[in-house]
């Protein structure tokens, strides 16, 4: 068996991968050295699925997604709940997925776990059942995340995060290398140790264009939630009365939907003061 693709329809097959006949291949698929599609798949066009990955049954991903060498989506959920109903995993676009990445599908039948667009899940990170990825988020090394964990718009984990089922990051936040996590992490917070903030994302904020002005609104709303002497129910509502921006306003609807409690600061960090 020769080493070069199988070329059709602008699709390329590797002849040592295999790839079932139900399967809907997009444009310009790239399939390589012995990967796995299994039934019921749809991958969108310009997807490349690199050697010896797996997507297995029923995976639904998008346009322009690099699949890494042995990654593997759509596995069974490591959930004893499981009694085999149909689920899946969806898949936005633009997603870089690297090596040995595994993402198991959702648990409850007629039910997703979902991964946005423009992400970058690097080596060795897991998804657990159900977990939700919005858009632009940074998954760095061996981030472990364990069923229906919910992670906001351009977030950033450092490598090695492990996170606790049912745990959310908002938006913006950043986790430190190493993080356990098994309370909730608010927009625009840094994440460190076990279930501790020291500070706000600020270079992030930065970054993404936040004014001087926005950044030290959510400077002090997180003196005021984490710092202060008031209580959650208390600093949400001085909160409302103080600010009138949408990211405030986006802080306090998070923290007040939350059901396992948000991460707290247990002493100044070096270098958390926003400029």
């Amino acid at each position: 068996m020769g080493c070069g693709y199988i070329r059709g329809m602008s699709t390329q097959i590797h002849p040592t991968a295999i790839v079932d006949p139900s399967t809907n291949l997009g444009v310009e698929v790239k399939v390589g050295p012995y990967a796995i599609i299994e039934q019921g798949c749809v991958i969108g066009d310009y997807t490349e699925v690199r050697a010896h990955a797996v997507i297995c049954g029923g995976s639904l991903i998008g346009p322009h997604n690099q699949i890494g060498y042995g990654a593997v989506i759509g596995a069974e959920p490591q959930d004893y709940g499981y009694k085999g109903g149909r689920t899946w995993v969806e898949i936005g676009s633009g997603n870089k997925i690297r090596e040995y990445v595994t993402i198991h599908r959702a648990s409850k039948e007629g039910t997703a776990t979902v991964v946005g667009n423009d992400n970058f899940l690097m080596g060795g990170v897991h998804l657990g059942h159900d977990v939700r990825i919005g858009h632009h988020a940074v998954l760095a090394n061996n981030t472990l995340l364990a069923g229906y964990v919910q992670v906001g718009d351009r977030v950033f984990m450092g490598g090695a995060t492990v996170v606790h089922q049912h745990v959310r990051i908002g938006a913006y936040a950043i986790t430190r290398g190493g993080t356990r996590l098994g309370k909730d992490v608010p927009p625009y917070f840094m994440a460190v140790a076990t279930n501790q903030v020291s500070g706000i994302n600020r270079i992030g904020l930065r970054r993404a264009g936040f004014s001087h002005e926005t950044r030290r609104a959510i400077q002090a709303a997180y003196e005021l939630l984490c710092r202060s002497d008031l209580n959650v129910g208390q600093a949400l509502a001085e909160l409302r009365g103080k600010f009138h921006l949408p990211e405030i306003a986006q802080l306090v609807e998070f923290v007040a939907a939350s059901k396992r409690g948000i991460c707290r600061d247990h002493g100044r960090g070096a270098g958390d003061d926003e400029d």
